[in-house]
């Protein structure tokens, strides 16, 4: 059995070799190549645009992939989902699809539009969201670099947005959100239906999804006098309860935790002045609930 598996080309690329080093597997690709290497025999995968995967996924050329939410949306591909990965090119948040127009324009929602032209990669989606509203409209395909285009060439554009950053930079105001997207783990149904592809697939999405879990969090452990466990324990969240564990000096434990990345800069100097020593924080590479 092997398992053809779409991986995104372009801005997601670095981040998604990134997580599946965490989940455990070495990912390596040349820089004219189209075939990275993985550390798994039964995994063969292959770069592709993230806006082409759903298609050749509902096609059965692949049999899994990681794409976007908004281009499945966009394809209308009738896809399994196996989880959502809530990672991006530059954060951990959702991006999203937004109708923007140029800040001196008149235009407030859709509905402004009227007659007038919008440049966008996502030709399908707009122009669903568009006759949803009975909006007329003329889409067109851009070929990227859409905020450029306004205001001299359309009216508004369909883009989607991580920071908002760029289009502020191009003196552009978003006027609508089409949808809230984040990268999917999908497969097509013929390898779901599959024993052996389902089982891996089954696999990926458990390891994937630990490690985003982890990249969000850290590990804690300390040795606490007994004598503080209530202090401790009262400022300390967890993913359920520390866990424990006795010392050689029965007057002292051992203590453990998962907790936030960004909780630990706050803690540490609060459970050491609250009598904790020993303390240590360390990186985790797959947390699974």
């Amino acid at each position: 059995m092997v398992l053809r598996l779409g991986v995104p080309k372009g801005s997601l690329q670095e981040a998604t070799f990134q997580l599946f080093e965490r989940a455990g597997f070495s990912v390596k690709v040349a820089s004219r190549s189209y075939h990275p290497v993985i550390d798994d025999e039964e995994i063969e995968p292959v770069l592709l645009r993230p806006q082409e995967m759903p298609r050749y996924l509902e096609d059965g050329l692949i049999d899994a992939g990681l794409t976007g939410y908004d281009w499945i949306q966009d394809c209308g591909a009738d896809l399994r989902e196996i989880c959502e990965l809530r990672y991006s090119k530059l954060t951990q948040n959702p991006i999203r699809v937004v109708l923007a127009v140029h800040n001196d324009s008149p235009y407030q929602k859709a509905e402004d539009l009227e007659g007038k032209t919008i440049a966008t990669e996502y030709v399908r989606l707009a122009s669903r969201y568009f006759a949803e509203k009975g909006v007329k409209v003329k889409t067109e395909f851009s070929w990227g670099a859409c905020e450029v285009k306004v205001p001299e060439l359309v009216e508004a554009i369909v883009v989607n947005t991580e920071t908002g950053s760029s289009l502020r930079a191009h003196n552009l105001r978003i006027i609508e959100t089409l949808l809230t997207s984040t990268t999917r783990f999908v497969a097509n149904h013929a390898a779901w239906e599959d024993p052996a592809k389902r089982q891996k697939l089954e696999n990926l999405g458990i390891l994937l999804t630990g490690a985003i879990n982890a990249s969000r969090l850290v590990g804690l452990k300390m040795n606490v006098p007994r004598a503080k466990m209530d202090e401790i324990r009262a400022v300390l969240p967890a993913l359920q309860n520390p866990t424990i564990s006795p010392l050689a000096d029965e007057n002292w434990v051992a203590l453990e935790v998962i907790l936030g990345e960004k909780d630990s800069r706050d803690l540490i100097p609060a459970l050491h002045r609250a009598g904790a020593t020993g303390i240590v924080e360390y990186p985790l590479n797959k947390v699974i609930y």
